[in-house]
């Protein structure tokens, strides 16, 4: 009887909890030529958190026909329709065809975002930042590097959200494991 009382007390404290709220959301994309014939290739990663209001960006990339000139997220349309700028990278590498970026952005400056993002916007960061985790959730915003010899850009990609465990199929995971050792207990 204790066996029951203790499995019917784990599953009810698993049924009442929530899940854990995710303070950072991981997107990712891999950076290749699209409507030119660059052989470039790249990747890039952002990483949100939405407490700290920050940005943390990492890429690469190689191959570029010619030299970095800048690079940014741009945001908020379907694609394949161009967006404007939502963050720039004022000090991304230039001059060279490979290389890499790794920056913390602080979102709640109104410095670390394009003008005419943050005006579109409702001229604050907030309205800026939720614009941005919107487009993120649609797919609508996409990384560009933009070089010398293709001023529009050379190499980009749509971020994507990188998948992460459920909460739920952990706990249901961790109340299978509780059963089943509450049954050989039993038996033996």
């Amino acid at each position: 009887m204790n066996t029951r009382l203790s499995i019917a007390a784990c599953a009810a404290l698993l049924a009442t909890a929530l899940p854990a709220a995710a303070h950072t959301v991981v997107y990712t994309t891999p950076l290749s030529a699209e409507g030119n014939p660059s052989p470039a290739t790249g990747t890039a990663t952002i990483t949100i958190d939405e407490h700290a209001l920050t940005l943390q960006v990492t890429a690469s990339f190689q191959d570029l026909q010619t030299p970095a000139t800048m690079a940014h997220i741009h945001c908020c349309q379907p694609s394949p329709t161009n967006s404007g700028v939502a963050i720039p990278f004022a000090d991304f590498p230039t001059g060279v065809t490979s290389g890499s970026y790794s920056k913390l952005i602080d979102l709640s400056l109104a410095g670390s975002w394009n003008g005419s993002f943050l005006a579109a916007n409702g001229g604050t960061t907030d309205g800026a930042f939720d614009a941005l985790l919107e487009g993120l959730e649609y797919g609508e915003a996409y990384f560009n590097l933009h070089t010398t010899g293709r001023p529009a850009g050379e190499i980009r990609g749509y971020l994507a959200p990188v998948p992460e465990p459920e909460t739920y199929a952990l706990m249901l995971l961790g109340l299978g494991a509780t059963v089943a050792s509450a049954a050989r207990r039993r038996a033996g």
